[in-house]
């Protein structure tokens, strides 16, 4: 029997799940565990197969939207991706108990909206249409008050009502280097333009792209674990094949692998989207262990120790 062809894996860190969605998650969890089954939630929690297949086995029901639900009387949880304002509004008027998991980062961003708009600015978001995050932001303001620039060609193009009251948001979840660029045509363009205080792409996305940035260049493939709907992951792939990774791939667990297009690397990178989970990742390594002798080193290039808190009630009920 012929040995096994040699391999190092590269493995990021940070990868995987963000606090934002370990929060969501939690909320799920938890609803469950306090009010019974079954608990809805509407639109995926995170974004990730595996995660929605695991809460449903344990009694969570998922919806699209809130007239799917038959039962009044039971929770409904709003996903991390954060909702337009019509969301909480009908459930209210439905007298639905509901139980918010945007990500706080998400929510700090629809503040900023608000605080614009009450300043009378005209807003941009930078981010992706259709993308459930984007659908919320957009919402919570009035149709018109928020335009939807997805391109430096969108960039150039766009025409404000007034110069000089213009500011910008972005989705939380984009590549840091496209979005700078959006961002300096803006710059230059309208430089009156207001900025966030913090920058709105979240502290998970920006860490996940800087390591992949690090290992992408010494890799000939660079796999991401994540969903096709998830657009962290997406920007991954996007950032390995920037940064000099040959070939670079988004898998949502280890029977997508594509043997043949991997071929017989000498350097494989392995990271995760911010939704998906840790046993994803090993399972993918253990495949790669199962026609290779394999090396692991991981490379690290920030520590995290964001932590978010569940929702009032939820700690209320705990407390009980």
């Amino acid at each position: 029997m012929s040995a096994k062809p040699e391999l190092t894996i590269l493995l990021a860190a940070p990868r995987g799940f963000c606090a934002g969605v370990v929060r969501a998650i939690d909320i799920v969890e938890k609803a469950l565990e306090h009010y019974g089954q079954p608990v809805y939630v509407r639109h995926e929690i995170v974004h990730n197969r595996y995660v929605v297949e695991d809460l449903k086995r344990k009694g969570a029901i998922f919806v699209e939207e809130l007239d799917e639900i038959p039962d009044d009387h039971r929770p409904v949880i709003f996903s991390a991706h954060g909702v337009p304002k019509s969301v909480p509004a009908e459930a209210t008027s439905r007298h639905m108990f509901y139980l918010d998991a945007t990500c706080p980062l998400v929510s700090k961003v629809h503040m900023e909206a608000a605080r614009h708009h009450e300043d009378g600015h005209e807003i941009v978001l930078i981010g992706h249409a259709g993308h459930p995050e984007v659908v919320g932001t957009m919402g919570q303001l009035p149709e018109g008050a928020i335009t939807l620039v997805e391109t430096v060609e969108d960039a150039r193009r766009f025409m404000p009502r007034d110069a000089a009251k213009l500011a910008y948001i972005t989705q939380t979840t984009l590549s840091v280097d496209d979005t700078s660029e959006i961002i300096t045509v803006l710059l230059e363009r309208f430089p009156a333009i207001s900025a966030p205080h913090k920058e709105d792409i979240c502290y998970a996305t920006t860490n996940r792209q800087e390591v992949v940035r690090e290992i992408a260049h010494h890799c000939e493939v660079m796999l991401v674990v994540g969903a096709p709907n998830s657009s962290n992951s997406q920007r991954l792939v996007e950032v390995a094949l920037k940064s000099g990774a040959r070939d670079a791939m988004l898998v949502q667990r280890a029977s997508e692998l594509d043997w043949s297009r991997i071929g017989r690397p000498e350097r494989v990178g392995i990271t995760a989207g911010a939704s998906a989970p840790e046993i994803l990742v090993e399972e993918v390594a253990d495949a790669f262990r199962e026609r290779f002798e394999v090396t692991t080193e991981t490379v690290q290039t920030r520590t995290e120790s964001v932590s978010f808190k569940l929702p009032r009630q939820l700690r209320q009920a705990a407390a009980e």
